[in-house]
């Protein structure tokens, strides 16, 4: 049996602050249709349905994100099962975004 993976919860403001700050790249894995409907200005697309961890930036602190943090949490087993420290996503994702009012592409 593996261990659990190690999943960091991060808030909205988190998320704004660090993409304000530009300290990480936001991977919003939902899929295609999902993310040309509503994004978090900033995020990168890469589909759970289609995910590649080589495909991820290297040298960059990575935040993962989806609708909800569901897919978000199996992203981060999928990127540490192939050896990438990534732990962290936006616990309420897209979803708790657009709800709060923040701005959306």
């Amino acid at each position: 049996m593996s261990e659990a993976p190690k999943v960091i919860d991060l808030d909205r403001e988190a998320v704004k602050q660090g993409l304000q700050e530009g300290s990480f790249v936001l991977v919003d894995v939902r899929e295609p249709h999902e993310f040309a409907a509503g994004h978090i200005p900033g995020a990168v697309s890469h589909p759970l349905s289609s995910f590649d961890p080589s495909a991820l930036p290297e040298g960059k602190r990575i935040v993962f994100s989806c609708a909800a943090g569901v897919r978000s949490v199996r992203a981060i087993e999928f990127a540490q099962a192939a050896g990438r420290d990534i732990r962290e996503h936006y616990r309420g994702g897209f979803k708790d975004w657009a709800a709060s009012g923040e701005p959306v592409e």
